[in-house]
């Protein structure tokens, strides 16, 4: 019902479709920080967003990779995009290996709301398709609401809700995260942002980070990133490290 509705809010933007993004906006992704984009890409645009982490626990190391979301604009303001599985493998430690989900969804942006807030609502689930030691088990649908706040002087915040759903799993089917973010645009290429995350799932200990990087456009339409992430709790990894790289090609419902 929730995917039917969003779909059928597309008829509602096309009255403010100046307020929608454009092909003529510079790329806006959802990495490198958890956070993601309150802003959809445009319409008739093809938007690749991919990323590989290093991440340091106690008992060793670990790789993911290649994080990749493909997003396709749609219609005004309304996009799909879809989680192409991603591998995780230990480095120097035992431990199982395998690839995570696919993962389609579909999201809208409501805003803009007075004041300069941006805001969207993205519907999900990730499809039983990888490993079970990896993903869990059965589909894990989702629901979130990012939302960003440009200040002035090239200062912004924004932040994200998610309610994650696991019906298949026996113990913790339900997990809530938040996110809050303050960044800063430096030049009209560079941006830099630290960001707070936390994971909140039923019956065990939060995972909470910090996370703090930034973002080169080598275009208006290419973006490299880096990130470095370090937990403030035992039940977090002790650091991540990632790279990225993302695209946009437009004009493709010409």
């Amino acid at each position: 019902m929730l995917l039917a509705a969003l779909t059928a809010a597309a008829a509602t933007t096309a009255a403010r479709a100046d307020g929608c993004p454009k092909p003529s906006d510079e790329i806006a992704t959802d990495r490198p920080d958890v956070t993601n984009s309150s802003i959809v890409v445009p319409v008739g645009s093809l938007q690749n967003e991919n990323g590989v982490n290093l991440t340091g626990r106690d008992v060793g190391r670990s790789i993911d990779g290649s994080n990749s979301r493909w997003r396709l604009g749609i219609a005004p303001c309304l996009e799909v995009l879809v989680d192409l599985p991603t591998w995780f493998g230990s480095v120097r430690s035992p431990g199982v290996s395998g690839f995570s989900d696919v993962a389609p969804a579909i999201k809208w942006q409501i805003s803009p709301l007075p004041g300069k807030i941006d805001l969207s609502i993205t519907a999900g689930v990730a499809l039983p398709t990888g490993a079970a030691a990896i993903a869990g088990r059965g589909a894990q649908p989702y629901i979130q609401l990012p939302w960003s706040w440009e200040l002035h002087d090239g200062w912004g915040v924004s932040g994200m809700l998610t309610e994650f759903f696991r019906p298949a799993e026996p113990t913790g089917q339900h997990m809530s995260e938040a996110t809050f973010v303050i960044e800063r645009k430096l030049t009209e290429r560079i941006s830099v942002f630290t960001e707070y995350v936390g994971d909140y799932p039923d019956g065990t200990r939060p995972i909470q980070l910090i996370n703090s990087g930034g973002m080169y456009r080598l275009t208006p339409t290419q973006q490299f990133d880096l990130h470095v992430a370090f937990g403030l709790n035992r039940n977090s990894p002790n650091y991540i490290v990632g790279l990225g790289y993302s695209f946009r090609v437009d004009g493709l419902f010409r």
